[in-house]
């Protein structure tokens, strides 16, 4: 393994992913085609015993019969629009966005010379990474490449002896056969040089045809040889040299200055001097693609915890799968519209903005949490993906964001007796200084307030401007 100095690609987060916030992601695969519980659908398959493996014996035939590959060609994409993908990107109110670039299943998503495993050679036969990247441009959108591959070592590998992934003549669709430990989280058995290689090109690829602005990598990274994860940080930064590009990671599969945090469906308890990102799902099913039975969290509660993540210097990265047709459900579409609707409204106090010194305030605990290595080995031993509870935020609560001299306090609930009462804000607390006026953002016209020694006091308006949450603007 050749040496590294790490130094030599050292990167801050750019102005525009610090600016930004909001993003969209999909996870579109030939996994959407049975749509069955869950992405990891492709793996659990091939684990006998497991629910998706007896749902896919009972529904399409045994493993050596119909097998992963078989699915490709029924992911016929007939109405994947990438300028309508591009509109309920815009709509939504979200700043970058991007399909999912290859998941742990061997199938890339774009136009590729490296994989002939790709969306162009089968199913929708379109290069749809390309064709998202061009749409979401002409929105002014920027692009996010996610990348999960690192996850195929070892992930087809079946406890079915005559499953198809054992036809030497399919190994360019599954990988080499290798011991079955390798579909562990850490494996004994580390991947191969080749392995490795063709983890890099594939990213490389992806970089050299789209240029995304953030190159996202999932858990896991960690397992690929450290001179091949320093290959890919070093021609995205220094060889191609994109400007204002990011990666992002998870864990420590990359040194800690070298891109941003991602913190899968977590949360951090307090403000952070560093941006990070959360990745987590609109989907309230535990599944990141589309499933028979989809059903979705509400925009309350989306809003709620992008303002409780933008308040403690993160972004949020919001997954919804699309249908196998590459449509969107309804559902899922209307509550993407109504985060839009809130933004337009209230994005002065989440776009551009920065934390306060206090980041939140109320009775509701928010403590730390990430999908960690011990949740991921527990879906990987047991099969079922398992949640990461978030806490239901209260009217007493409140989240602080800044931007110039304006500070920016996020009401979760109306006040019943028509009186925000903000403790934060009281005489000798957070604010140094005088205040001069307090608005609401969607209301005409300043509020009345007072400020004593427990609290800022602001009269509620007449009327509610908007739903899920209240902006109090205070210079």
């Amino acid at each position: 393994m050749r040496e590294v100095n790490w130094n030599n690609v050292k990167r801050e987060a750019p102005k525009w992913f610090r600016d930004a916030k909001f993003g969209l992601f999909f996870h579109w695969g030939p996994y959407s085609v049975p749509a069955y519980q869950n992405e990891w659908y492709s793996r659990n398959m091939y684990c006998k015993g497991l629910e998706q493996n007896q749902y896919h014996e009972k529904t399409y035939g045994s493993l050596h019969d119909f097998g992963y590959k078989d699915f490709y060609d029924m992911l016929k994409g007939e109405k994947f629009d990438p300028d309508q993908w591009a509109s309920l990107v815009k709509r939504s109110g979200a700043k970058y966005a991007g399909a999912v670039s290859e998941h742990a299943d061997n199938f890339s998503m774009w136009d590729s010379a490296v994989n002939p495993i790709n969306s162009m050679n089968y199913g929708p036969h379109r290069d749809i990474v390309g064709e998202c990247t061009e749409a979401f441009r002409k929105q002014g959108i920027r692009t996010v490449a996610t990348f999960h591959h690192q996850w195929l070592w070892g992930w087809f590998m079946s406890t079915d002896n005559e499953a198809d992934v054992y036809i030497p003549e399919n190994e360019k669709y599954y990988g080499p056969a290798l011991p079955l430990e390798t579909n562990r989280y850490i494996p004994y058995r580390y991947p191969d040089e080749a392995f490795c290689k063709s983890w890099r090109d594939k990213v490389l690829e992806v970089i050299d045809k789209y240029e995304p602005d953030e190159v996202y990598f999932d858990s896991r990274t960690c397992i690929i040889q450290e001179d091949y994860r320093y290959d890919v940080a070093e021609y995205y930064y220094n060889t191609r040299g994109i400007k204002d590009g990011i990666i992002t990671y998870k864990q420590e599969d990359y040194p800690k200055d070298i891109g941003v945090y991602d913190i899968e469906c977590g949360r951090f308890s307090s403000p952070k001097d560093f941006p990070w990102q959360s990745d987590d799902r609109l989907e309230d099913n535990i599944t990141w693609c589309m499933v028979q039975n989809p059903k979705y969290k509400s925009a309350e509660r989306i809003i709620h915890q992008l303002c409780d993540i933008v308040s403690k210097n993160g972004n949020l990265l919001l997954n919804v799968g699309p249908y196998a047709d590459g449509s969107f459900h309804p559902d899922a579409v209307r509550i993407l519209e109504e985060i839009g609707d809130w933004l337009a409204l209230n994005g002065e106090a989440i776009y551009e903005t920065r934390p306060f010194k206090v980041a939140a305030e109320g009775p509701t605990t928010v403590d730390d949490a990430n999908y960690d290595v011990g949740k991921i080995q527990e879906q990987l031993d047991k099969g079922d993906a398992v949640d990461v509870h978030s806490d239901t935020l209260t009217a007493q609560d409140f989240r602080f964001t800044t931007h110039g001299d304006a500070l920016y306090a996020i009401a979760f609930g109306w006040p019943e007796d028509g009186e925000f009462r903000i403790r934060t804000l009281r005489k000798g607390g957070a604010l140094d200084g005088e205040i001069k006026k307090v608005t609401m953002l969607g209301n005409e016209g300043e509020l009345a307030f007072y400020r004593k020694e427990d609290g800022l006091y602001v009269k509620a308006p007449e009327k509610k401007p908007c739903d899920c949450a209240y902006v109090l603007k205070i210079n």
